[in-house]
């Protein structure tokens, strides 16, 4: 890993962050100048580090030559937009200026000013003069490859469009940015110049997910890659869990599809601290050894590592009910909607596919869809055995099948036009914008069907999920400017007040019993408040507290959930426990 870029990215929940940011730490101390940088909308840097971080480079206490920075998507569209409309201020009237200022203010308009900010770092030769390693902690990979698809999508539209103007207002406003975008492929391209690390687990979900974005990201032109597996148990040491937990892990590499095989390979050991703080980072650099493939070396507790005697207060796991009590509680409701949000990778699939199960086992017609492009819900419910009941449906909201649906239906009740007026159209229908819209008319025709069963909506890692959630005003905006407000359906219209409704929709916070994906619920939980969206309640997932491991690393870690479980509690008067399963 000796190219000045370093991009991380893979499934939510594998590690990114912390591999990230230990490799950060371990090049600055080795003389290096380093950044790293943010392009996740759901960003914990800040958590990792123990400091505020905003779109400028800020030192790192206690690491000398190390900087981070988050990349703020709301902050840099507000720049964007302010960009757009500012020359028109004085020479348009206010309710001009005031439609362009609404036009701007869609998800698409959020995801192309982050993409302008991250292509800027990317192509900026000062960048490059002022550090030696610039190191990219990227959204979960489904939003991480869309990311890097757009300069594509993009320039393309502008080298078609004859019109002058896009859902993102006048083109010159992407136009000045095509030399910025070529360049950044460019040098993600450039195997001198970037090196692409897939992180993974041991977890056959995981490693699916990876293989698939190292194809998609093969094809792009970005071919250096390497893959870091974190998390691998070693010794069982005669413990049945650690034995299966071990087991599984080793029969996941085994199955290693052919797309990783290839790769150099780095193997990272589980460890039994929380991965806050340079100290923390630092120790865990150590223990893997500068990412030294296999054999593993041996490892210890670091100095400020809790014990497991030391942590015997935490929750009374017993008093927390269960999966099978949440599913009771939901079924006595008879239909709905039920929605598993949270950080990618804490099991939102997994339990959504044992809520669909148990409600569909329970004689309730049910639908099992998701929203997420890297989930892979029917994969889930095969994973979860026994019977397959004749009353569940499984199924994906597909982007290109939505996408291609409603260009279809668009410009079918369009009837007749001139036939210029219908080459704008059409000319409209190729805008990036097209498939935001799409997939949420899918997302609210399947919120829809709750009214004569059970829906039950695996969503995407939780940015993505905002952006979705928060596209309903600029949808109707959006529809009304393409194709008239008559086109909006009943579904759409519908879905906010559903939403909002508790006895309609219940939306679970999914965790793991660790601080990142806590305090990413917590936020999550904050937002949807906002939006006056009550969550239903907290599902703390695979928790080994609750697993009744004896083996000594796991139970360090066990040790740490104790007061991890304490705070979901007192964060939300309904919270059930899932046990880490073989």
């Amino acid at each position: 890993m000796t190219t000045p870029f370093l991009f991380f990215t893979g499934k939510g929940g594998v590690g990114k962050t912390s591999v990230a940011c230990a490799i950060a730490v371990q090049l600055a101390e080795r003389g290096m100048r380093t950044l790293v940088v943010s392009t996740d909308p759901a960003s914990n840097l800040d958590d990792v580090f123990g400091l505020p971080l905003g779109s400028t480079p800020t030192p790192v206490p206690g690491v000398d030559r190390l900087w981070a920075l988050n990349l703020d998507p709301e902050q840099a569209a507000a720049a964007y937009r302010e960009t757009m409309v500012a020359p028109y201020r004085g020479l348009l009237p206010a309710a001009a200026v005031r439609s362009m200022e609404e036009q701007l203010s869609g998800a698409c308009t959020v995801e192309i000013a982050a993409f302008n900010e991250f292509t800027a770092l990317l192509a900026d030769p000062g960048v490059v003069s002022a550090y030696d390693h610039v190191i990219f902690d990227t959204a979960p990979t489904g939003h991480t490859l869309r990311l890097l698809t757009l300069p594509s999508a993009w320039t393309g539209f502008i080298d078609t469009n004859t019109t002058g103007t896009s859902c993102l207002g006048p083109l010159a406003g992407l136009e000045k940015h095509r030399a910025q975008y070529g360049e950044a492929m460019a040098a993600l391209a450039d195997p001198a110049r970037t090196t692409l690390v897939l992180v993974t687990r041991p977890e056959q979900s995981a490693l699916r997910e990876a293989a698939r974005a190292s194809g998609e990201l093969r094809a792009l032109g970005i071919a250096n890659q390497e893959l870091v597996v974190n998390g691998v148990l070693r010794d069982a040491a005669g413990d049945p869990v650690a034995t299966a937990y071990a087991t599984r892990q080793r029969d996941a590499l085994a199955l290693l599809p052919s797309a990783l095989v290839a790769l150099p390979r780095r193997d990272i050991p589980l460890v039994s601290w929380d991965l806050m703080g340079a100290p923390a980072l630092r120790e865990f650099a150590k223990a893997s050894a500068s990412l030294a493939s296999t054999p593993l070396p041996t490892f210890s507790s670091t100095p400020d590592e809790p014990s497991a005697a030391g942590i015997v207060k935490g929750a009374e796991l017993s008093t927390v009910p269960n999966l099978s009590a949440l599913i009771s509680e939901l079924s006595a409701a008879r239909r709905g909607v039920v929605m598993t949000m949270g950080k990618g990778g804490v099991g939102k699939t997994t339990i959504a596919a044992g809520i669909a199960l148990g409600l569909a086992r329970a004689g309730h017609r049910v639908h099992l869809t998701t929203t997420d492009p890297a989930a892979h819900v029917a994969a889930s419910v095969a994973e979860a055995g026994g019977e397959h009941p004749s009353s569940l449906t499984v199924s994906r909201i597909d982007p290109d099948a939505e996408t291609a649906r409603y260009t279809a239906e668009v410009l079918a009740s369009a009837g007749e036009m001139d036939p210029a007026d219908r080459a704008l159209l059409e000319e409209d229908l190729r805008s990036p914008c097209t498939e935001e819209i799409a997939v949420f008319r899918a997302f609210a025709r399947v919120v829809d069907e709750g009214q004569d069963g059970f829906v039950v909506l695996d969503t995407a890692p939780t940015g993505h999920t905002l952006l979705l959630l928060d596209a309903a005003e600029s949808y109707h905006r959006e529809v009304a400017r393409t194709a008239g407000s008559a086109q909006i359906p009943d579904a759409v219209r519908a879905l906010l007040p559903r939403l909002r409704d508790p006895a309609y929709t219940r939306m679970l916070l999914v965790t793991l019993a660790e601080s990142t994906p806590i305090h990413e619920a917590t936020r999550l939980q904050e937002d949807l408040r906002r939006a006056e969206i009550a969550p239903y309640g907290w599902v703390v997932n695979a928790s080994l507290a609750a697993s009744g491991t004896a083996h000594p690393l796991l139970r360090e870690r066990a040790a740490l959930e104790r007061p991890r479980i304490d705070e979901v509690r007192a964060l939300s008067k309904r919270v059930w426990l899932v046990p880490w399963q073989a």
